[in-house]
């Protein structure tokens, strides 16, 4: 091997240890991308606590959901209620309107129903004396 042979398998060699050299984080990294941090006897212990935060990161989960549906249930009901509101208000003022003395004079005569013009009287009955 040549000395200028040389000097380029040193540079590549270098480059190599170089980008295996990695910083630590981007080894724990590498390391919980692939797995191989569970491979290792000191993470063992820690197994049981990796599963209570899964359990809780899957109950966090599973009641944002839950809490969107609610959300949405909400805005449906809200919404439901406004119609129903305004078909109360119109129809409420529907009756009022047919409900009107003129009204309903219009719709009796049809019938062939007369208002009346003389006043209501009251009858008073004649107490028995021989109570």
């Amino acid at each position: 091997m040549s000395s200028e042979e040389g000097k380029k398998y040193y540079r590549k060699s270098n480059k190599l240890a170089d980008t295996e050299d990695l910083g630590g984080s981007s080894r724990l990294i590498k390391s919980l991308l692939g797995g191989s941090f569970l491979a290792k006897d000191s993470s063992v212990r820690f197994l049981p606590f990796l599963l209570f935060l899964t359990f809780f990161g899957l109950i966090y989960i599973a009641n944002i959901y839950y809490a969107e549906e609610n959300i949405r249930k909400i805005d449906d009901l809200s919404r439901d209620l406004k119609e129903l509101r305004y078909e109360y208000i119109s129809t409420h003022t529907k009756l009022m309107h047919i409900s009107k003395q003129s009204e309903l004079a219009k719709r009796l005569e049809v019938l062939g129903l007369k208002e009346s013009t003389t006043p209501p009287y009251k009858i008073q009955a004649k107490e028995d004396e021989n109570k």
